[in-house]
């Protein structure tokens, strides 16, 4: 059985009725309508502001993985050196790689502020939707390469660690 919305059921059931009614009708329908918009640019504006709010916890998060891997280079440099020289030029990779990193995660962040920015100007409503689930496709990916970064930052770690 195919259903009809409730909306044009409605207008419709009230633009038969002779009288008064079909212009209140028409009031209610409008009404409703906007009770409407105004629901779904609410929960649009509460999943922008929930984005925001995760996007500021996955920087710290960053921040604070990015600030250990440092602290850990730092106290690999002051350890004493190696008298083979080997871990001096790899110390120094590591650490153009975790420069690198920060500088990358910089230019996230503010392309991601950008981002957010650009979705909450959007005035389609629905274009505004599949850009929120798109930035959170998004976001999910980002995780997920800076956890094989820091895994491979540990790694690398590690490995000046053991020499």
């Amino acid at each position: 059985m195919k259903t009809i919305p409730s909306l044009p059921l409605i207008l419709f059931c009230f633009t038969l009725c002779p009288g008064p009614t079909g212009g209140s009708a028409w009031a209610a329908a409008d009404q409703l309508e906007e009770t409407k918009r105004e629901q779904t640019k609410s929960r649009q504006e509460e999943q922008i502001k929930e984005l925001r709010q995760k996007q500021q916890i996955e920087n710290l998060k960053r921040d604070q993985q990015i600030i250990q891997s440092q602290q850990q280079l730092d106290q690999l440099k002051q350890q004493k050196p190696d008298p083979s020289g080997v871990q001096q030029p790899q110390a120094q990779q590591t650490q153009r790689e975790l420069d690198q990193l920060k500088n990358e995660l910089q230019i996230k962040r503010l392309q991601n502020e950008l981002q957010i920015n650009q979705i909450q100007r959007e005035q389609n409503q629905s274009r505004q939707q599949e850009q929120i689930r798109e930035l959170q496709r998004q976001q999910q990916m980002e995780f997920l390469q800076d956890q094989n970064r820091k895994n491979q930052m540990q790694l690398d770690l590690d490995r000046l660690r053991q020499r």
